[in-house]
């Protein structure tokens, strides 16, 4: 039996259930990726993302030659170069790992539709998350809409299950069973129409794992504190690599759960805070499986604040927000690291997403759409869960009335500036008791700062208490409509 191996959001050998199944099952495996043509057309992920996933893909080329599997690859619609790379090698089953997308369901059902007529097996696996939507349910069955009730059933599920994680298969044995094509080069991201960027946070399964256990050995023991705070390394950076599946959801639980019997300091509440974030990553898979027209439009209608009309005033502010040119030291600071790195720490993505919607009155899907553009971690689910969380139209929604104030938001998380001198070279020279609100200073002080405030640094782009005001009567107004 041949078997074909879909390679699509899961770029390692670790951990792969499509890739362990194909080897258990089949006498010949190929690999094989397709480059979706019409979605690099789109243009809707940066070249960030694209640069990251070529990453992936060499060291999963190597990863893959070591096992004797050489990784074929296609450029085109995706459901036309499956079904074709299928009929041209004569395979019997064509195995992947599932994705829940919405676009990407009709797509896995249209390739399976064309295989069943051309008499080739379609045998899919869970992988992308623990759990799928399916297998944590409300009571009566439902799809669950509060985070606190499904992390509990998650739990409940790990619990009973204790989801194992499978090995990389035997060289011995996947040598044999290679098919004799030949690999060629991966494409450059010049050739996918991007430009060539090195990635800030290194791709590929090698540094995920890398990344996961310096992670494990020490800040996951201080995360419920240092994930706030983003002048320090706090976090485990690895979301890019879940997204593109260089490293399994399993691996992450099972190692954070055995970090706690390590010798030296361990905090099982800091544990359990970042595999909560993990069980919130699901969460939103789940969200966007049962309720996929989150993908354009709010998951439930309530009474905010209308969003700003189009026009040149909204034009300005929104441009002033992308190029983080806005006033607001925290705000910019997270905009550039953003636009410089594509990555941004978690606690300034909320605030800034904030100040795009509550105090400049921009939809929240125009901050979703830039974001998925730059993002190294563009994923739709996260992305437009955490938005619609911000815009208060989500699940669990951050209430309507709660308004970030920036400069509290940064005395409060980036105390000494750190953070902001390092995306905003201009107030470098800034005290520490004006960084925050440079535009407070003295023309004493700025002289001193040698930072200009409307020259160097621009005033704020609106007054954040009186744009907090004018949101908040808006919402009242919504109300009582």
């Amino acid at each position: 039996m041949r078997g074909l191996v879909w390679l699509r959001r899961d770029l390692r050998v670790h951990d792969q259930p499509a890739l362990t199944t194909a080897c258990e099952e089949c006498d010949e495996i190929i690999p094989l990726f397709v480059f979706d043509e019409p979605l690099l057309q789109s243009k809707e992920f940066g070249s960030a993302c694209v640069n990251f996933m070529l990453g992936c893909l060499d060291e999963l080329q190597a990863s893959l030659a070591a096992l004797g599997l050489p990784l074929q690859w296609r450029r085109g619609c995706q459901v036309d170069e499956v079904v074709r790379a299928a009929l041209e090698w004569e395979v019997d089953a064509v195995y992947w790992n599932r994705d829940y997308e919405p676009r990407a369901l009709l797509r896995d059902r249209a390739v399976q539709e064309r295989l069943a007529r051309e008499g080739i097996a379609a045998k899919t696996l869970k992988d992308h998350v623990v759990f799928e939507a399916e297998e944590v349910r409300g009571a009566t069955g439902e799809p669950m809409q509060r985070y606190g009730a499904y992390r509990a059933r998650w739990w409940a599920k790990w619990h009973a299950i204790k989801p194992t994680v499978r090995p990389v298969p035997d060289p011995s044995m996947t040598t044999r069973k290679a098919v004799r094509l030949s690999p060629s080069p991966l494409p450059t991201a010049k050739e996918l129409g991007y430009e060539h960027l090195v990635p800030w946070i290194t791709p590929g399964e090698g540094h995920a794992r890398e990344q996961l256990r310096w992670f494990i050995e020490g800040p996951i023991h201080r995360y419920a504190d240092g994930r706030n705070r983003p002048a320090i390394d706090g976090s485990s950076k690895l979301s890019p690599h879940l997204r593109f599946g260089t490293i399994s959801p399993r691996v992450a639980v099972h190692a954070a759960l055995e970090s706690l019997s390590h010798k030296g300091p361990v905090s099982r509440t800091d544990v359990l805070t970042w595999i909560d974030e993990l069980i919130w990553r699901e969460f939103f898979h789940q969200v966007l499986a049962a309720f996929p027209h989150v993908v354009d439009r709010p998951f439930r209608q309530t009474a905010v604040p209308p969003s700003r009309d189009p026009g040149l005033e909204r034009d300005v502010l929104f441009q002033a927000w992308c190029s983080g040119r806005t006033g607001y030291p925290i705000v910019d600071a997270g905009m550039r690291q953003l636009n410089q790195t594509g990555w941004m720490h978690n606690r300034v993505r909320m605030i800034v997403a904030s100040f795009l919607i509550k105090d400049l009155r921009i939809d929240w899907q125009s901050g979703e759409r830039y974001f998925m553009h730059h993002l190294l971690d563009a994923d739709l689910a996260a992305n437009n869960g955490n938005w619609q969380w911000c815009a208060s139209t989500g699940t669990d929604s951050m209430p309507g009335y709660r308004i970030f104030n920036p400069a509290l938001q940064s005395k409060k998380f980036d105390p000494d500036g750190v953070y902001i001198r390092r995306y905003v070279p201009e107030l470098a020279y800034v005290a520490a008791k004006s960084i925050h609100e440079p535009h407070l200073m003295t023309p004493e002080e700025q002289i001193r700062a040698q930072c200009r405030i409307g020259t160097d640094y621009p005033s704020p782009v609106v007054d954040h208490q009186l744009a907090r005001e004018e949101y908040l009567n808006l919402g009242k107004q919504e109300v009582t409509r």
